[in-house]
């Protein structure tokens, strides 16, 4: 051996150690020869009282001489023996000592032995530590790896060995690159060299553990090591510790990609939405591709059929980390049948997961022989599960491996049904709303007006936005309704509530709106009539079937207004609105002082009209407060970024509407709005004739002459003869039933209108005349001869109106 002496410390725990242990000797015969210090400390004879001597006199107790010659006689014919033996101490006691004692071999052919000595308590624990580390190194599962200070394999156990796919004595000198991917080990590498530096021990730490003999399996250990220091403080080495934690870290992969699709997934109330989800909850943790097939009527959001084998079924989503244009897949949205032998079908005829470990060009699934999937991308694993949700089957979910080595395995198809089975709900519930809402908004466009009507007196233009909510429907309307006299109702109306209830409820207020407007009647007389009927609604409500109270129609809103042409006037009666907004055709922009009603259900309070005078090209916004009444400012603020949105005349109706919903609303407002905006139209006085006709016998007859002479002017001679008949008979009853002053007027409008005004408040009825009766025909006749008629009341009086259609003007080159 050529070089430095390297020293070595002894263990402080060792009780064999220089500094620990008894040392004796003893010749041939039994006479002890040397005796060391320590003997001294510890025995309690000096050498002096010992050396020359016997030892079997000095150090064995007389009653323990039989058992100590039995050890005697078998050291002697082993050359050398280990054990624990009791010696007398020289205070008079036994002490056991662990004795070690060999043969040592001196010149002249003579031998002597030499023994080593320690309290027995010592050596008994000793060896425990030495059955420890050795059970370490043999039988332990962890696995245990000694490295130096140059993080060069000293030792390795038998579990670490075989991971490695080595034997325990192969591994010496060699480094953790030589048997993990680079990556691996050089993680690895860096956390010993840290614990090597700080002296911080590293404790169960996870990570990625390939072997370089099989790179693409998936493997993880949890990684502990320390660092090794002697009895001096200099360093050793490092120890690593490694347990295999691949199915642990497999298993809380799965709970974690459990836990984030029960988050990720129904964060929304949309079929497709929630089936993408789906989809993207198994790619990549899962599958390297997903796809999510629904029955075709499921799609739709109808009820599936209760068996779901046999039926079409479309793609709905499909996530994979593959690009889409390489993958031989339907693509999203397609529709296709699957044949009744393929796994496909037989999942959804069966409701049970179907597990294709492996496929390759030998075995591909049924259903898809014509897609080269091994080949193509080398899908090599397969699992489609069932989505069934209250005992309906939905559709089936799919998943495949590619990239991904490790086929599917039962625990994949434990962690796919329940994914499945989580989605599948999500899925259902979105279905059925998308039925329910589906129903609702189909019940409330048939509700509202689908168009409105062209009507000479305004131009229009309306929104309407529902709330971002559930249903998606609200109890807000609006209408425009022609009314006598070339005068046009404009109307907005809000239920409170959201959803089909309040949808109900706003179609019963709306078509009583229409029935009180045919009627004639007053905007505060509308009111009251309406204000009657959501009482009745309010009490007509039935309890559920629990017995508790269902949902009350606490009250509605309304603003009704008539506008007419002839006069400009608007007549505007509120319960509970908001007030309308006004801009002149200059632009000035202002919000009338209207008296406000209580809203429709409270009773007992009476509603008031206000008339207003509007300039020709004025516009009237009438809307709920949805678009007023904002989370982040109240109704004033609303109100006045309302008026901002209007201070810009001249612009076309429509592109007005959307721009206030687009500066007033956010994307999915929370309460549902409704808006109108008229702009109005004047009838010029060239087509308005009025007279004063006196109650006498020659008024029908002067009522003819003036109703020809003006239909001539108007070049209206076509109407003349039939228009000279409804004036007459309209007169004729006025003067012979009324009495007092007949106002006669005639209107050239998008028709033709007679309007006769009388002091009397009693309206004439049309009835069919008996053979014997002298009169009784004409308003019979009025009814044949008009396209429409009817009465209106005044405060004082009435007035019986007819509309005629007006002829159609000729066409170009005929007479």
């Amino acid at each position: 051996m050529t070089g430095s002496v390297t020293l070595i410390s002894e263990s402080p725990e060792d009780p064999f150690s220089q500094g620990r242990a008894v040392s004796v000797v003893l010749d041939t015969h039994g006479l002890i020869t040397g005796w060391s210090g320590r003997a001294e400390e510890l025995l309690g004879h000096s050498a002096a009282e010992v050396l020359g001597r016997p030892a079997i006199d000095v150090l064995v107790p007389p009653a323990d001489r039989a058992t100590v010659l039995e050890a005697v006689a078998a050291c002697v014919r082993d050359r050398g023996w280990f054990g624990v033996v009791p010696v007398r101490a020289g205070d008079g006691g036994t002490l056991g000592f662990g004795v070690r004692a060999r043969l040592v071999a001196r010149a002249g052919g003579e031998y002597e032995w030499y023994a080593v000595g320690a309290p027995a308590a010592e050596v008994v624990q000793w060896e425990i530590d030495r059955s420890v580390m050795d059970g370490l190194f043999r039988a332990s599962p962890i696995g245990l790896s000694v490295h130096d200070t140059d993080l060069r394999i000293l030792r390795v156990n038998r579990a670490i060995a075989h991971i490695g796919g080595i034997r325990p004595s192969q591994a010496r000198g060699f480094r953790i690159g030589d048997f993990l991917v680079r990556e691996d080990a050089d993680l690895v590498e860096d956390r010993l060299r840290k614990v090597l530096e700080t002296g911080t021990p590293l404790i169960f730490t996870e990570q990625s553990c390939r072997l370089l003999s099989a790179p693409a399996e998936e493997r993880y250990v949890a990684v502990s090591a320390f660092r090794m220091q002697d009895a001096t403080g200099r360093v050793q080495g490092v120890t690593l510790m490694v347990e295999d934690v691949t199915d642990r870290y497999r298993a809380q992969r799965r709970l974690a990609l459990l836990s984030a699709a029960g988050t990720a997934i129904g964060t929304t109330l949309d079929v497709a939405t929630t089936a993408d989800e789906l989809a993207a909850a198994a790619v990549p943790g899962l599958a390297d591709c997903a796809s999510v097939d629904l029955l075709e009527q499921v799609s739709r959001g109808e009820e599936p059929v209760a068996d779901g084998s046999g039926g079409a079924v479309r793609r709905t989503a499909l996530h994979s980390v593959i690009p889409k244009a390489d993958l031989p897949m339907f693509p999203v949205g397609s529709l296709n049948v699957f044949p009744g032998d393929s796994v496909q079908a037989r999942c959804l005829a069966t409701r049970r997961p179907v597990l294709e470990p492996y496929i390759d060009s030998s075995h591909v699934p049924k259903g898809y022989e014509h897609m080269d999937l091994a080949g193509h991308n080398g899908m090599h694993s397969l699992i489609v599960v069932p989505l069934t949700a209250r005992g309906l089957v939905l559709g089936f979910m799919s998943l495949w491996r590619s990239r991904l080595p490790e086929p599917f395995e039962e625990d994949d198809l434990t962690l796919a049904g329940e994914l499945a089975s989580r989605a599948a709900v999500s899925i259902d519930n979105a279905r059925r709303f998308t039925q329910q809402r589906r129903t609702a908004v189909a019940l409330q466009r048939r509700l509202l007006p689908r168009e409105l009507p062209v009507h000479p007196a305004v131009v229009v233009a309306h929104r309407y936005m529902p709330a971002g909510g559930a249903a998606g429907v609200g109890g807000d309307w609006f209408d425009v309704i022609p009314l006598s006299g070339a005068r046009v109702a404009l109307v907005v109306g809000d239920v409170v509530g959201h959803g089909i209830n309040a949808a109900a409820t706003m179609g019963r207020l709306r078509t009583a709106v229409h029935t009180l407007a045919d009627l004639d009647l007053e905007p505060d007389e509308v009111l009251s009539h309406l204000d009657d009927l959501v009482t009745r609604l309010a009490g007509e409500q039935e309890p559920d079937q629990e017995g508790t109270p269902g949902e009350q129609v606490v009250g509605a809103t309304c603003l009704y207004a008539v506008y007419d042409p002839v006069s400009r006037q608007c007549c505007i009666a509120r319960a509970g609105h908001p007030p309308p907004v006004l801009v002149t055709p200059q632009g000035q922009v202002s919000v009338p002082d209207l008296p406000v009603g209580p809203p429709l259900g409270l009773g007992g309070l009476p509603f008031e009209t206000a008339e207003l005078t509007l300039p020709e090209g004025s516009v009237v916004a009438l809307y709920t407060n949805g678009l007023i009444d904002g989370a982040r400012h109240d109704v004033d603020a609303g109100l006045a970024r309302l008026c901002r949105s209007l201070d810009r005349p001249g612009r076309p109706l429509d592109a007005m509407a959307q721009e206030i919903v687009d500066a007033l609303l956010p994307a999915r407002p929370a309460d549902d709005v409704a808006l109108l905006l008229a702009r109005t139209k004047t009838l010029s006085s060239r087509l308005v004739a009025t007279w004063e006709l006196s109650a006498e016998a020659t008024a029908p007859s002067r009522a003819r002459r003036l109703t020809a002479e003006q239909l001539t002017a108007w070049g209206l001679d076509e109407l003349v003869f039939t228009t000279e008949l409804i004036v007459s008979e309209l007169v004729t009853n006025a003067y012979r039933y009324a009495g007092g002053p007949v106002t006669l007027r005639l209107i050239h409008h998008h028709r033709l209108i007679c309007e006769v005004t009388d002091p009397s408040s009693t309206s004439p009825h049309l009835r069919r005349a008996r053979t014997t009766d002298e009169g009784g025909r004409g308003l019979l006749l009025v009814a044949q001869l008009t396209e429409r008629w009817g009465t209106r009341h005044a405060r004082e009086g009435k007035t019986v109106w007819t509309e005629q259609l007006l002829p159609d003007p000729p066409r170009d080159g005929t007479v």
